[in-house]
């Protein structure tokens, strides 16, 4: 099996397995529930109801986004990757104020809870299976670099937080009789998997907004400012945005006046084999080559096209 091959079918095996773990751990907690009667248990099944149509749209996500470029979509489809996200971010929200709406209503209502200690077991196999398998899927996406993996990797690990909190709290009520810890911990998890998706939807609306990418931008600069080629005289106008697992780099290059076309895109290519091999993703570079003493002029001619703005405003 050839390397390009084996990180795709890695992250594809991880969310499958994703996908029928959180069908189990939804019986185990809808279980827990119906036998307890518990809040707590509620806001962690409704949590992983919610968790169960994520990692669908992740699985869908994912599969969209290898697929290869096409006449429709000439940058491929890695984008996808900040909308699938967003969306977990967007239903893990969902969760967490159904969770509070809950709570909140069994405030009004009274508390009862029956068969403690049946509930406890159902609960405590959910988070055992959530953590073996969130691990996994997490080692799986920081290892091929994918983002989809990793953010499905910590929602499901946030279900172990949600999954033991709430046993905790049923051992707590076991041994004191204090009903109102099952409320308390039904809010304190609504508030640990809401920061979660705030965390989530972050990383989506800076992707979709194309914000700059620190570690990218400094990997870059480095190799731009160290090694450029030596009738370089230097450059400017460096762009870069990364979808999934591709950078999209461009710049221009100025090069002394004397060197003809044939050098001068020689080592343009040179210089874009180090840019690549400086980044931990695949990358598709575009080079703009100029002559030092016209640069200026060639820019100028641009100047206030169609929006009426300088070249330099949209950099």
């Amino acid at each position: 099996m050839s390397p390009s091959i084996r990180p795709a079918d890695d992250i594809k095996r991880a969310l499958l397995i994703s996908l029928l773990g959180s069908v189990l751990s939804l019986s185990l907690k809808t279980a827990a529930f119906v036998v307890s009667n518990s809040t707590a248990a509620l806001s962690d099944a409704a949590e992983s109801v919610v968790h169960l149509f994520a990692v669908l749209f992740v699985v869908y996500g994912y599969y969209l986004s290898i697929k290869p470029a096409d006449d429709d979509h000439h940058y491929g489809h890695e984008r996808i990757e900040f909308l699938s996200v967003g969306a977990e971010g967007a239903i893990i929200i969902v969760a967490g104020l159904s969770i509070l709406y809950h709570a909140f209503m069994s405030i009004i209502t009274g508390i009862e809870i029956i068969n403690i200690s049946t509930g406890i077991f159902l609960l405590a196999s959910a988070a055992i299976i959530n953590l073996l398998l969130g691990t996994y899927i997490l080692k799986m996406g920081r290892k091929h670099n994918n983002m989809i993996a990793v953010s499905n990797g910590k929602h499901t690990l946030t279900d172990v937080w949600t999954s033991g909190g709430v046993v905790i709290a049923l051992v707590l009520i076991h041994l004191t009789g204090w009903l109102f810890i099952d409320v308390l911990v039904s809010l304190m998890v609504a508030g640990y998997i809401m920061y979660e998706a705030y965390k989530l939807l972050r990383f989506s609306v800076k992707g979709l907004m194309d914000t700059r990418n620190l570690s990218v931008d400094n990997s870059l600069t480095r190799v731009l400012e160290q090694e450029l080629p030596a009738k370089a005289k230097g450059w400017h106008h460096l762009r870069h945005r990364t979808s999934g697992n591709t950078t999209w780099i461009e710049f221009h290059l100025v090069f002394e006046d004397d060197i003809n076309l044939k050098h001068a895109h020689d080592e343009a290519t040179t210089l874009e084999r180090k840019l690549i091999d400086a980044l931990n993703t695949d990358a598709v570079i575009t080079i703009h080559l100029e002559p030092d003493e016209a640069h200026d002029e060639a820019h100028s001619i641009l100047e206030g096209a169609n929006k009426k703005k300088s070249l330099d405003e949209f950099v």
